[in-house]
């Protein structure tokens, strides 16, 4: 992803940030939000847009928007390098396709010690069953 450059499609805006630092933060505007529209992409192909759409649902609008803020920093600057970073990072792990789990046989050595396991409390519920009923005589 980071080959493909998409500032041409990113609109960033700054805005004053929310939280601590006194009259700094009342004065400056250092929160930056991010906006990517991801149907109206050129460099994205179908494909790569569906499943966008479909892993980051949760942070895009109606519109087909993804919004992206980043607000730590104390400069407008690194804030605006945050979340460029956090837009690529999401979009990567987005167009990454997870490997389907091969199904496997246990190993030998597996079941037998799962079958030990079970012996073993099977005999530890006998030990107790006898210690029951003795009492009762």
């Amino acid at each position: 992803m980071i080959d493909r450059d998409f500032s041409n499609e990113l609109h960033l805006s700054a805005s004053r940030s929310s939280g601590p630092g006194g009259q700094h933060v009342n004065k400056v505007s250092t929160r930056m939000e991010l906006r990517f529209h991801v149907p109206g992409s050129l460099l994205l192909t179908d494909a790569e847009k569906e499943l966008i759409l479909e892993k980051l649902a949760n942070r895009i609008n109606s519109a087909g928007e993804l919004i992206l803020v980043s607000q730590t920093e104390r400069s407008q600057v690194k804030n605006r390098e945050k979340v460029i970073e956090k837009f690529y990072t999401l979009i990567t792990r987005a167009l990454t396709l997870l490997k389907k789990r091969k199904q496997t046989q246990p190993s030998k050595a597996s079941n037998e010690e799962r079958l030990e396991e079970k012996r073993q409390h099977s005999e530890k519920k006998e030990r107790r069953n006898k210690i029951i009923s003795e009492g009762k005589k």
